[in-house]
């Protein structure tokens, strides 16, 4: 049995200046050759009827002439010349001429001069109409009362009565003109428009080979053009961005990783050594619990960020109590940070809040606000918190505010970017710069925003804004209100 193997071949690919001036000058040869048939056609028709026409008042005009005499035509001696005179208004050749015929169809005047065997070369069997269909005639009869007597015959080639070679020519020069200038003016168009696309697809190529300085300088007046060329060139400055932040990224996460990694090394092989003394084991294994721990919530974090940008974290919308909610979280969290001694303050509207949310995320975000605000405290001196709830709209704040030493002006365009450490904090505590991320991260999924509404070295102050719950979106939801233990110290 044979086998088939089929094999793909790469699709031929042209320029985008081949394929439409290609596409486009066919189409317009076709367009405009059927345009010139059907002109061509209609002027011939209209030719030959106005033709016709002229002949046949040539004819009832000979008819009118002829006499008729005891049932006799009867031609006058001047009809030669006023025939002659006539055909100034034919385009005559050989075959032009004027008969007169009797009942009998008999030759009684003609112009030229005709035999009779002539006059049956010209007409049918039947004499009623032109032997060769290359050549039109009208007849008109000649009457006597109402008895006819007879007939004139004007006849003509229908080449001499269209057009010639020379309007054929003429007609398609003008048509191939039209069709040069169609085609002209869309080369030009798809030159113009395909030269900055030829630019932006090399600066793509030299992006897909890493490198991210390119420049793209493009300057047309078409404006979704320019729109293009710009949103390509913000494009690779961002992807450049992101580049060194990746590097830099998983510099950091390396080092905070390896950190903990050496440092509990080092203190179990000094315990195991016998280096130090057994009181100070204690105090060694004490600090390297607590680097695993450290390590531990670092791990936590990057596995809670994936599982969050991989969609992967269900997020539910209920009714929540928001003032009875966060009640709860100030209560849980200062219980776990009690030897830091942190003073709280709630200020909220004595009207039940209630918004559509997951009070779980909620409480992550918040922790992790209170957490941030915590490590930002300067040592020794008491941490203080504000947190303000208010009513905007259809959205629900929760704004906290802190007394710490505030995020510098350069940094805080930067800190809702995973990974991003700003200098204080890298001095501070380790971490991986994930919290405020995957808070805000949290806030979107629940249909909310996380901001940082100002800074100073007086303290910071976040809001995070919630969709509130009206009592006409829902008429059978339960209350939702968040009571499980809060792991304040793992949070982001």
């Amino acid at each position: 049995m044979d086998r088939q193997l089929t094999s793909t071949k790469p699709k031929r690919t042209t320029s985008i200046l081949s394929h439409w001036t290609l596409r486009y000058f066919l189409i317009l040869c076709i367009g405009f050759s059927v345009i010139a048939a059907g002109a061509l056609y209609w002027i011939r028709t209209t030719s030959i009827e106005k033709s016709l026409k002229t002949a046949e008042l040539l004819g009832w005009e000979i008819a009118d002439r002829v006499a008729v005499k005891d049932h006799k035509l009867q031609v006058p001696p001047d009809l030669n010349t006023i025939v002659s005179s006539r055909e100034k208004l034919f385009n005559t050749d050989n075959y032009f001429c004027v008969m007169v015929l009797d009942n009998n169809n008999k030759l009684i005047f003609s112009q030229p001069k005709m035999q009779q065997e002539d006059v049956y070369y010209r007409l049918s069997d039947d004499f009623l109409e032109p032997r060769n269909s290359k050549y039109a005639g009208v007849t008109v009869d000649i009457a006597d009362g109402n008895q006819t007597i007879g007939k004139v015959w004007v006849m003509q080639s229908k080449q001499s009565i269209t057009f010639g070679p020379e309007t054929v020519w003429l007609v398609a020069l003008i048509f191939g003109g039209l069709i040069l200038c169609g085609w002209f003016t869309i080369y030009l168009l798809s030159s113009k428009l395909s030269r900055p696309i030829r630019q932006v697809a090399y600066a793509a190529e030299q992006i897909r080979g890493g490198n991210y300085d390119v420049n793209l300088d493009i300057k047309t007046r078409e404006r979704e053009m320019n729109e293009l060329v710009g949103s390509f060139g913000d494009m690779a400055t961002r992807l450049r961005q992101l580049e060194e932040w990746r590097a830099l990224s998983l510099a950091g996460v390396s080092h905070e990783l390896k950190t903990p990694v050496t440092s509990i090394k080092g203190l179990v092989m000094a315990v195991r050594d016998d280096v130090v003394s057994p009181q100070e084991g204690k105090e060694f294994l004490d600090i390297a619990l607590k680097e695993s721990e450290r390590m531990e919530r670092m791990i936590a974090d990057l596995l809670d960020y994936n599982a969050m940008t991989a969609g992967s974290v269900a997020v539910r919308k209920e009714r929540t109590d928001l003032k009875l909610l966060v009640g709860e979280i100030i209560y849980q969290w200062k219980i776990a940070y009690e030897e830091h001694m942190p003073e709280v303050q709630l200020h909220a509207p004595s009207d039940a809040l209630y918004v559509m949310g997951d009070a779980l995320r909620i409480q992550q975000i918040i922790v992790n606000l209170l957490n941030n605000g915590l490590h930002a405290t300067i040592p020794g001196q008491q941490a203080l918190f504000q947190m303000h709830l208010s009513v905007e709209e259809d959205m629900l704040h929760v704004d906290v505010q802190d007394n710490g030493t505030g995020i510098s002006i350069e940094d805080q365009r930067n800190i809702f970017e995973r990974f991003y450490r700003g200098e204080l904090k890298k001095r501070r505590n380790r971490g991986l710069g994930l919290g405020l991320t995957y808070s805000r991260l949290l806030a979107q999924e629940q249909g909310g925003t996380l901001t940082l509404v100002s800074s100073s070295p007086d303290g910071s102050t976040f809001r995070l804004s919630l969709p509130r719950w009206i009592a006409q979106q829902e008429t059978s939801i339960p209350e939702k209100t968040y009571r499980s233990p809060v792991k304040a110290k793992s949070a982001l």
